[in-house]
């Protein structure tokens, strides 16, 4: 007998508050613990550093004392799905190693596929995805300390944020295994990052269910994706009350109101 979940596609995805974030990194360490994501001795190289997520500092370039700067928390958009425009990077692998999952809105990355042609990388208009240059080298010991359920990835091969996939692989055992639950609820999934987050400026869940945070935040006044113009549709929205942050998610002309030109998902 189906369980409730599975008569349902879900689309999780996150909901960044940028007026909360304050830059101060723990969404990008509890990633890189959570999922096993190696470092390098010198991490001063970001070319070839692999974070999964990543903080970027953006400034309004004014001078003092009406500068003003925003953090803005960026991992994988995990773009696309069914209707809804395209993933750049699925619809270029020739491997097929990374895939769009209908019944999570997930883009997945399956590493023992992945040849490390690097198309996807070139596809990604988010910079989101990163190549192994290197084995993973860990400090004596540290290997003892390593996540159970996400392997390392090996040198030759394109790695990305999964939104903690192996949580929801964990949460769903547990709903098949049981006689009283029927679906996931929105505390049973959650990402590290969502987790991790001081400023509680991270809301992760399914934008599809009403009942989920996201579904609402989402349609916020001030809600906007980055470089949505491009149709990629993805799952990660942001929100910020001064315009001239929402301006900096993508490329308004002078004198161009944000929002003003909306991808339009059916009928383009």
């Amino acid at each position: 007998m189906k369980k409730e979940h599975d008569k349902v596609n879900k689309k999780y995805g996150m909901v960044v508050d940028l007026d909360k974030c304050t830059g101060c990194g723990s969404c990008m360490v509890a990633c890189m613990s959570e999922n096993n994501v190696p470092f390098k001795e010198d991490e001063s190289n970001k070319l070839d550093s692999i974070t999964w997520m990543r903080v970027y500092k953006v400034s309004n370039k004014k001078p003092y004392p009406n500068n003003e700067v925003f953090y803005i928390p960026r991992p994988c958009q995990h773009c696309g799905g069914q209707h809804e425009g395209h993933s750049p990077c699925v619809s270029v692998c020739p491997a097929t190693a990374t895939d769009y999952d209908y019944t999570t809105g997930i883009v997945s990355q399956v590493y023992t596929r992945c040849f490390g042609c690097r198309y996807c990388m070139a596809a990604c208009p988010y910079h989101a995805r990163y190549f192994n240059w290197w084995d993973p080298v860990w400090p004596d010991g540290m290997e003892k300390y390593l996540s159970p359920n996400v392997s390392p990835r090996m040198r030759g091969i394109v790695e990305k944020c999964s939104f903690c996939f192996h949580r929801y692989q964990v949460a769903m055992e547990e709903v098949y295994g049981s006689d009283d639950k029927e679906a996931l609820e929105e505390g049973d999934y959650q990402t590290a990052c969502t987790q991790a987050c001081p400023a509680g400026a991270i809301t992760f869940g399914d934008l599809n269910d009403e009942t989920h945070a996201v579904h609402k935040l989402k349609d916020d006044k001030n809600a906007f994706r980055l470089l949505e113009r491009l149709g990629t549709n993805t799952k990660i929205y942001y929100i910020s009350e001064r315009e001239w942050v929402r301006r900096a998610g993508d490329n308004y002309n002078p004198g161009e109101k944000t929002g003003s030109v909306k991808y339009k998902t059916e009928g383009h």
